[in-house]
């Protein structure tokens, strides 16, 4: 393997374990069951895609470069998917987001 795409791949697998670790801590940190879900899905389909990325730097071009990208496409579609069903099903079981509870509690402007 060249050293350009070694190093290629180091920063993708670095970027994307940065991104897991930020989505992490922002699951932890974040007010809400909705802001959590947004770290969650959004970043770590971020993390993962760049990891698998930098993955398949290292594979080069093998059969186990298709199936990274495979998975991929999978994280790529059913990560947004998953997060969407899961936010309309609490939506629809009445959870409030924060912003809605905090308009009703704000003193009116009138």
């Amino acid at each position: 393997m060249s050293a350009l795409a070694d190093a290629a791949s180091w920063i993708l697998l670095s970027a994307g374990g940065l991104f897991c670790i930020v989505g992490g801590v922002g699951l932890i940190r974040m007010p809400d069951f909705y802001t959590r879900m947004h770290a969650a899905g959004v970043i770590d389909t971020l993390g993962a895609g760049l990891i698998l990325a930098g993955l398949v730097f290292q594979a080069g071009f093998s059969l186990a470069a298709v199936k990274l990208l495979v998975i991929g496409l999978l994280i790529f579609f059913t990560s947004p998917t998953a997060t969407h069903a899961l936010a309309q099903a609490a939506l629809g079981r009445g959870l409030e987001p924060l912003a809605a509870k905090e308009e009703e509690n704000a003193p009116s402007k009138c």
